[in-house]
């Protein structure tokens, strides 16, 4: 993902929010459940592997759990704010409704040689 925004200052070190640090010290990623947070701009650390969290994303907590490929990314990353609804309009219905009519023809067609060959 190319990276448009600065980048934080080295000498300040990565953005973690305390709040959200507290909630997982001492705590072991087996025993605590989803943890909800709304520090969608809070970095992941190498600390928080292996806990999910409850990111949100303006409406709802999404899931994400956090691998060591997520290192150095932020929460908010993995937590989309926007639903794609799909382009088209009725050109685009009109193709995948022949697309599944082709499916159930297809489908009926496997189902009565089966039946075919059980007789």
């Amino acid at each position: 993902m190319a990276s448009f925004f600065m980048s934080r200052s080295l000498a300040k070190g990565p953005y973690l929010d305390e709040k959200l640090l507290k909630k997982i010290a001492g705590k072991k990623p087996a025993d605590s459940g989803v943890i909800k947070t709304w520090a969608r701009r809070s970095q992941i650390s190498p600390e928080m592997v292996g806990f999910t969290f409850g990111v949100h994303n303006g409406r709802s907590h999404l899931e994400v759990f956090v691998t060591e490929e997520m290192v150095g990314h932020r929460l908010g990353e993995f937590s989309p704010t926007r639903k794609f609804t799909r382009h088209g309009g009725k050109m685009q219905k009109e193709l995948e409704q022949k697309k599944k009519d082709a499916e159930i023809s297809a489908a009926k067609a496997a189902k009565a040689t089966t039946d075919t060959k059980k007789k």
